[in-house]
């Protein structure tokens, strides 16, 4: 009685073990299968599984990583979610959001609603221009997809506080001093990246979320349960659309196939080519990681070498990532808890899960 008791203990222990070590390893999350997603298995796809064990081992040593997904050759090959997280949530993804931006920017484009020569002040007549910098005056929306309006660099300048401290940003197109002459130089800006938002939105005469719905998110199967909006109603169009992390791979697989998604035409080809391009080729100046090196900017994406690849890719505060690399044929998609500063805990925090991405990518 004894020995077959301790054979059941055993094997218990067995079956035990071997669901754990399953749910160590990365594969698909039980739930939500049928969301239009196809699923196949990394070796499948021509990965080394160990390779992406290994990334996936790392991730799980992190308390402040939500998911990471794989997607290759249009198959997602490997998921897990973290601290919490399953599948289904949503959550916020920082300034992930400007590239959704310049998608849509892409639309209004192609639809005759804007175009990229187009001056700030057209859209904007309530500030008084004339007692303006006459340097505004011929900023174009060109300039402001690249980061290169002269308006400050928020981090860099010190507005951020003055930035998110107000509830009504519009003002600031004539307060904020221009950092440098129009075109000339690379500045990270949240401020003109809600301006292009708020452009596209009265340009479009409607909400920029009914814009989206109708010609990016519905056509692409994903959707946002929320999206802030600022003191006169616009949406932000640089962070904090909450979305699923599987939404986002789907929109980084619609950029790695050039803007085609079941065969239909959503953001056009050669928008997503030039939102790719690499028009400030030093941003920082400096290296600030070590997998993802070079950073460069396009069209509100990102653009940088992991190894032997060339990646572009959105990026958001806290860890949020969606990485394409087209040599490759993958996308690969980390999400994270947002962090409340920008000082050197929260950047430790953050550069923990992008470099995950780029050793991933690195080691392929």
């Amino acid at each position: 009685m004894r020995k077959r008791l301790w054979v059941m203990l055993v094997v218990l222990a067995v079956v035990v073990a071997a669901s754990c070590r399953r749910n160590e390893e990365p594969g698909h999350d039980p739930q939500n299968l049928n969301d239009g997603w196809p699923v196949s298995d990394s070796q499948t796809q021509g990965l080394d599984p160990q390779r992406i064990d290994a990334a996936f081992r790392e991730a799980g040593s992190l308390d402040n990583i939500y998911s990471l997904l794989v997607v290759k050759n249009g198959f997602l090959v490997a998921e897990r979610y973290f601290n919490g997280r399953n599948v289904s949530m949503a959550s916020p993804t920082a300034s992930v959001t400007k590239s959704f931006t310049s998608a849509l920017a892409g639309i209004a484009v192609r639809e005759g609603i804007v175009a990229l020569d187009r001056e700030l002040p057209d859209f904007f007549p309530e500030i008084d221009w004339a007692a303006a910098d006459p340097r505004k005056l011929g900023i174009t929306l060109r300039q402001i997809l690249q980061m290169r309006s002269g308006y400050p660099w928020e981090e860099a300048d010190g507005y951020l506080t003055t930035l998110f401290s107000s509830s009504d940003w519009i003002p600031f197109l004539a307060q904020f001093p221009l950092m440098a002459d129009p075109g000339t130089r690379w500045g990270y800006s949240n401020f003109m990246s809600h301006m292009m938002a708020v452009i596209l939105s009265r340009a479009a005469d409607r909400s920029l979320l009914d814009f989206a719905e109708e010609f990016l998110f519905a056509p692409l199967e994903i959707s946002t349960p929320y999206w802030p909006r600022d003191a006169n109603g616009y949406y932000y169009g640089s962070g904090d659309m909450h979305m699923t992390p599987r939404h986002l791979a789907r929109f980084g697989q619609l950029y790695l196939d050039r803007g085609v998604f079941n065969g239909r035409q959503i953001v056009p080809a050669e928008w997503v080519d030039a939102s790719f391009e690499v028009y400030s080729p030093s941003t920082y100046g400096s290296e600030i990681m070590e997998s993802i090196r070079r950073l460069g900017y396009g069209y509100f994406w990102w653009s940088g070498t992991c190894g032997a690849h060339s990646i572009r890719y959105a990026w958001g505060h806290g860890g949020q990532v969606i990485a394409v690399a087209r040599d490759l044929g993958m996308v690969v998609v980390a999400t994270a808890a947002p962090q409340p500063g920008f000082d050197d805990e929260s950047w430790r925090h953050e550069r923990a899960v992008l470099e995950i991405v780029g050793r991933l990518i690195s080691s392929l």
